[in-house]
């Protein structure tokens, strides 16, 4: 599946699909890194028919050397999207609160999980309000989902395979984190400020604005200007593995749906001292 008609939808063209008979089933995950929790945001408004779905402790498993979001345990994923009302095969619309990290990770855990017709709202609830659509504070009470999580429908890095792909001669790993906790100038979150050796840094604004992603030529430009070879390996990392997910998002977009993502990130990495890390401008290879 690519192609930005398949992984995206409009507010417009969203608005429409909710009127048919069987309309696609929405997910509301808007999150914060550092709070205040998504739930209170889907209290005040949400699309009408949106579940809430929570990143930290539905769609990622329980923080720890793994990373502060890795990922989830499927059964409990299983059942957090069935009582969701996630159903085996019918579409899913994902959203968050318009700057795409949380509903690409969303979408992306679906998609690991199995379940393949999920899309993005372009834009989040902010596009949604901008069209002028209605808004709900009823929770709605769904009926219950028969989707069956089957891991690994997309491809993930662990801690080694990221090194390897960073030190290798053809493909690339990607640093999706602004550059100067990718030069190792400053970290607020995790203990060790720096990189991983041989990845190569490419923050968010090269290939999305405000949530919104350019046209597919353009992310293929701007791809390949970072070093993604057409037929490379190519995988994405951040400091948790959640804004990395838009970074993939972005490279399905551009054509690229065998990307990988590093779901430990960086939390994952700095949790062993004995891993390398470099510091500065260059790759560090």
């Amino acid at each position: 599946m690519s192609g930005t008609e398949e992984l995206l939808v409009e507010a417009d063209g969203l608005a429409a699909e909710l009127d048919r008979a069987d309309p696609p089933t929405l997910l509301d995950v808007r999150w914060r890194l550092a709070g205040p929790p998504g739930r209170d945001d889907y209290a005040a408004g949400h699309l009408p028919g949106a579940v809430f779905v929570d990143l930290d402790t539905e769609l990622c498993g329980r923080p720890g050397a793994a990373g502060r979001h890795p990922l989830p345990d499927p059964a409990a994923l299983q059942a957090a999207l069935r009582a969701a009302g996630v159903r085996a095969g019918h579409p899913v619309v994902v959203y968050d609160g318009g700057d795409g990290m949380s509903a690409a990770r969303a979408w992306w855990t679906l998609r690991w999980a199995g379940h393949r017709p999920v899309r993005v709202l372009h834009g989040g609830f902010p596009a949604w309000i901008a069209a002028g659509l209605p808004t709900s504070t009823e929770p709605p009470t769904p009926t219950p989902g028969d989707v069956t999580v089957a891991p690994g429908a997309l491809p993930v890095l662990d801690a080694g395979e990221a090194a390897r792909l960073a030190a290798a001669d053809e493909g690339v790993l990607l640093d999706v984190r602004a550059a100067p906790r990718y030069r190792g100038e400053t970290e607020p979150i995790d203990p060790v400020a720096g990189h991983v050796p041989g990845a190569v840094n490419l923050a968010a604004p090269e290939y999305v604005d405000a949530g919104r992603f350019p046209t597919a030529d353009a992310l293929r430009e701007r791809f390949a200007a970072a070093g993604v070879a057409e037929a490379a390996p190519v995988g994405a990392y951040c400091g948790s593995g959640v804004t990395a997910s838009r970074a993939v998002l972005a490279l399905h977009l551009a054509g690229r749906p065998d990307a990988a993502l590093y779901v430990g990130s960086w939390s994952n990495w700095v949790a062993d001292p004995a891993r390398p890390v470099a510091t500065g401008e260059a790759p560090g290879r």
